[in-house]
This record gives structure tokens, C-alpha cells and sequence, in this order.
């Protein structure tokens, strides 16, 4: 901290001093925290993927943030149902849209400015705690895909299936158009300004339509369900293939991670299958093994007579899961071991040395 003082009384630094002091100390402890989660991952402390060294931000990246605590003295007030205001230091009052009241005053705020020029503020409030919800008597397993985002097996043998709403399919056509236009306009002029300002603006929508498609649907899961049961994928993997693109349409991750929060701010419980849990090629019926069914097999029949689909039923299995009725540690749907059985007399046996 002291050398950020000594640097404001340098020529090329002066403008630190136009900022407030709590901003820049902010910025500080990010980098600090940035770099003791980078060193935590190297020595194999941190869990997760390795992490990689931090690094400056791009002079290409539009998106830019700053955090202030109560520390700076900054203030809020509401001038109308929705409308507020908060004064920012060394700024001053700054009006903002109210999207609800706050529960309490806010501890700290954070500013942040979107690629297409949006601005957002956004506080930190200890809010009170929700009531939980009466528990429900239902249990739901959800298997992802592409053809389909969702396909929900419930209790009574039923099932249902979420369309992939493909958002960013949607928008390709504009997407394109607008990158076309960017690229034909000279770097540094204002009219390329506009053009990257289209572009950020068409994934901001994708990006916010495909966010609240997710809440509604994992409020929807939640509510409806006291189990829900949920496979374990390899995301990050799956994007390396060529069907990157469509999984992160897809926003699968985004939907897990809603639903798991949901479940424990309502009470309700997440059950995940292991990542090796057959749940595509065990019978939903009788629970045999069948072999390894390529992503152009959407049906099969079982040995027991069963019928199913693809989807269907590895809903049906991860339900199964939830409501603790398959083992998911092993690659079966059985017991894990055999029962004891006496050695036969002819097997060889070690005698013990004379002494």
C-alpha cells in the first residue's frame, strides 16, 4: 500500500490519485488472492482444475469493474419506487434503476461497465433468511443432452422433456452480419465503436435470454421436487470436441449450478450419479448391462423385454438415484461383491516353513 503511495507522486502515475484510495487497495487484495489461488493450485492445495499465472487485463477487454466498502463513506438513497441513487466518491450521486429495496444498508458495492456500455451497481446486504418451503413427495431425475436440454422422469413412471431453446442458433445470423460489419471498419474510428457496441449488445441478450430461461427452469425443478437426481458430466472436456459450440448454447453447467443453489435455499436435496454411472446403458426396468450404445442409437431394447429411449431412460436410472435405489460408485447396477464362497480342495495352498 505504501508503494501505491509512492507511485501517485510519480509523473506517469498521477492519475491513481484521481480514484479513490479504496478502489485501487481493492484491486490489491484481488491480485494478491489471484496469485495465493495460483500458487495453492501448483502445490495441489486448491481443488479443481490447475489455474494458471494471473495476468494483466487486455486493453481489448471492454468490461471493467471496481469495488468500494463502506470504508469510503459512499452512500445510497431511494428517490422513487424505481429509482435510486448512490454517491460514489470522487464522482458524486449517480442515479441507477431500482430493480427492488434494499433489505439493509449495503456493506459494499461493486460498479461494473458492460461491453456494450451498460453500467451496473451492484451491493452486498445481509439479508434475512427465506422460509423454507413445505417439503414435497416427489423425486426427479434430469438427463442433459442437446437434442434435448431436459428430459425429467418423475415418480409415477412418466416423463417429460425441456426443448433446447438453442439461443445463440438463433442469433448466428445477426451475430455474423454485425462481425462482418466490424471487421470492414477502421480501428480507431467511431463508427467501429458502434459496431462493437451491436456485437457486445446481441450476446448480452444471448447470454441474459439463456440465464433466465435456466432460473425458470431450476426454480421449476425445485419446487416440484424434494429429490432430484443428476449426472455427473465432464463439461469442460465435452467442450473440447466438435460439438463445442452447441454445449455452450446449451449452458449446462449454468443449469446445474442453479438448481444445486435453489435445492439448498429450499431444503431440498441434490443426489449427483458418479461420472462412471452407466445411466444410458443400464435397463431402467431390470437393471441390466447392456453394451456401449453410440449417440446415433436413440432406442434399444433390453433382454427383459423393455423398450426404451435413449433419454428416457437415463432420467428413469438417475431418478432411481435419488431415490437411492442404484449403486453409483461401480459400473453396475448390482451388488458391488459376491457373497463368500469356501476355497475348493484342489486349490494351491502356502504350508507353513518347519522351524
Amino acid at each position: 500500500m505504501k508503494a501505491m503511495a509512492r507511485s501517485k507522486r510519480t509523473e506517469e502515475r498521477t492519475w491513481l490519485g484521481q480514484v479513490t484510495d479504496v478502489a485501487l487497495q481493492q484491486a490489491m487484495r484481488d491480485a494478491d488472492r489471484a496469485y495465493q489461488n495460483y500458487f495453492a493450485s501448483l502445490r495441489g492445495k486448491r481443488k479443481g482444475r490447475r489455474i494458471g499465472a494471473p495476468r494483466f487485463k487486455s486493453r481489448k477487454d471492454h468490461q471493467d469493474s471496481f469495488r468500494i466498502t463502506g470504508r469510503s463513506n459512499f452512500a445510497v438513497r431511494q428517490v422513487s419506487k424505481q429509482r435510486g441513487q448512490v454517491k460514489l466518491p470522487r464522482i458524486g450521486w449517480v442515479h441507477f434503476a431500482l430493480s427492488r429495496a434494499l433489505p439493509a444498508d449495503p456493506s459494499s458495492l461493486t460498479v461494473i461497465r458492460e461491453p456494450d456500455g451498460r453500467h451496473y451497481v451492484s451491493f452486498v446486504v445481509e439479508a434475512p433468511a427465506r422460509m423454507v418451503p413445505a417439503p414435497v413427495h416427489q423425486t426427479a431425475g434430469i438427463d442433459l443432452g442437446l437434442n434435448h436440454l431436459a428430459v425429467i422422469a418423475h415418480d409415477d413412471g412418466t416423463s417429460s422433456t425441456i426443448e433446447n431453446p438453442r439461443h445463440l442458433k438463433k442469433k448466428l445470423r445477426m451475430l455474423a452480419t454485425a462481425q462482418k460489419e466490424l471487421a470492414r471498419r477502421e480501428k480507431g474510428s467511431a463508427n467501429r465503436k458502434k459496431s462493437r457496441i451491436k456485437v457486445a449488445r446481441l450476446h448480452r441478450q444471448v447470454r441474459e435470454t439463456r440465464l433466465d430461461h435456466h432460473h425458470k427452469l431450476a426454480r421449476k425443478v425445485v419446487d416440484e421436487n424434494q429429490v432430484i437426481g443428476l449426472e455427473t458430466l465432464s463439461i469442460a472436456g465435452m467442450a473440447r470436441t466438435r460439438l463445442a459450440k452447441s454445449i455452450h448454447d446449451a449452458g449446462w453447467g449454468i443449469l446445474v449450478r442453479l438448481i444445486e443453489e435453489k435445492a439448498a435455499e429450499a431444503g431440498r436435496t441434490v443426489a449427483r450419479a458418479d461420472r462412471a454411472f452407466p445411466s444410458t446403458r443400464m435397463c431402467s426396468a431390470c437393471g441390466a448391462l447392456g453394451e456401449k450404445k453410440p449417440l446415433n442409437v436413440r432406442s434399444w431394447s433390453c433382454a427383459c423385454g423393455a423398450t426404451h429411449d435413449r433419454d428416457v431412460n437415463a432420467a428413469m436410472n438417475l431418478r432411481n438415484v435419488a431415490a437411492g435405489q442404484a449403486e453409483t460408485q461401480n459400473d453396475c447396477g448390482g451388488p458391488t461383491s459376491a457373497a463368500p464362497v469356501p476355497a475348493g480342495t484342489g486349490e494351491a495352498v502356502t504350508t507353513p516353513a518347519a522351524a
